[in-house]
């Protein structure tokens, strides 16, 4: 079994941030990249809103840097995931799915979180060409345009209000034939102008060709079947945080996300940490999960100096 200092598991903002942070405080941490190396960033399409980048970057570019200088900085960054958990005593035991078992003696969580999508294979097809889960990430690209948001609930009614601001209309896709909402997200969505509620339908199909999103075929309850035209198709239907494997030990909320003590990225568990989307349900953004990041890696190098 190999024993290590500092173990990061996710390789996206937060996970590589953290060991950028960990490597320079010289706790010589070895991070697993997971699944999706680069994170749910890598779905969106161009990054316009991280510091420093003054023109829009591609979300491999920014990940890739951001892994070359864990790279540069002396972390280990490994490809692979990590399958099961044991954080019931020091050090913590993990297992990844090439069979290496290790033992850490802290650990950072960074897996990230997953939108929830409609499972479509035209929803799979122009994800990155018009669809999206983020608004916030990509809704500047649909300035003047015309956008569709499917889902019921206060994300879904958020996320419609924010685009309302960019784009020219932007209709909303509810399944049923009332909100999920608060009442209050509910009024400023019924009282925009520029938002369209469609009840009662459902996503059939996403519209789209070589340049990415064209439309969206939607039927009713009642089976009608017919197609609006529109250039961004977003989600929002919810996130699922990855804390799937640790959540027997660590506390987590009604909806898994990962619990941490106030500002810091202390779990219940001494010695364990959790930085990014999987234990932020509000920002999910790279530059809130690097930030994250930073203090999970600070964190962990007190409390390994403190052991």
């Amino acid at each position: 079994m190999e024993n290590i200092k500092c173990l990061i598991i996710g390789g996206g903002p937060a996970g590589y941030t953290a060991a950028i942070y960990a490597s320079r405080a010289g706790l010589a941490p070895v991070l697993y990249e997971g699944p999706e190396p680069g994170g749910q960033l890598t779905t969106t399409t161009l990054i316009e809103n991280f510091p420093g980048f003054p023109k829009p970057v591609d979300p491999f570019t920014l990940t890739g840097a951001m892994r070359e200088q864990a790279l540069a900085m002396g972390a280990d960054i490994r490809r692979g995931i990590a399958t099961s958990a044991d954080l019931s005593e020091k050090p913590f035991k993990i297992t990844i799915d090439d069979g290496a078992e290790l033992s850490a003696e802290a650990l950072i969580i960074a897996t990230g979180a997953t939108a929830k999508y409609l499972g479509l294979p035209s929803e799979r097809k122009f994800r990155g060409m018009g669809v999206s889960a983020c608004a916030t990430c990509d809704g500047f690209f649909y300035r003047k345009k015309t956008v569709a948001v499917v889902g019921g609930g206060d994300t879904a009614c958020e996320e419609a209000t924010y685009l309302s601001g960019l784009a020219a209309k932007v209709y909303m896709i509810v399944r049923r034939d009332v909100f999920r909402a608060s009442e209050a997200m509910q009024r400023r969505v019924l009282e925009n102008p520029k938002i369209e509620v469609l009840w009662n339908c459902n996503t059939q199909e996403v519209l789209g060709d070589e340049n990415g999103v064209t439309g969206v075929r939607l039927v009713r309850k009642d089976g009608e079947v017919f197609d609006i035209a529109v250039d961004g198709f977003f989600l929002a239907i919810g996130h699922h945080p990855n804390s799937d494997l640790f959540k027997q030990w660590v506390n987590v909320d009604e909806n898994g996300y990962i619990v941490t003590s106030g500002a810091s990225s202390h779990t219940n568990v001494k010695g364990v940490f959790a930085a990014g989307d999987v234990q932020d349900p509000r920002y999910r953004q790279a530059i809130t999960a690097a930030a994250s990041g930073c203090r999970a890696a600070i964190d962990a190098e007190k409390y390994l100096k403190s052991e």
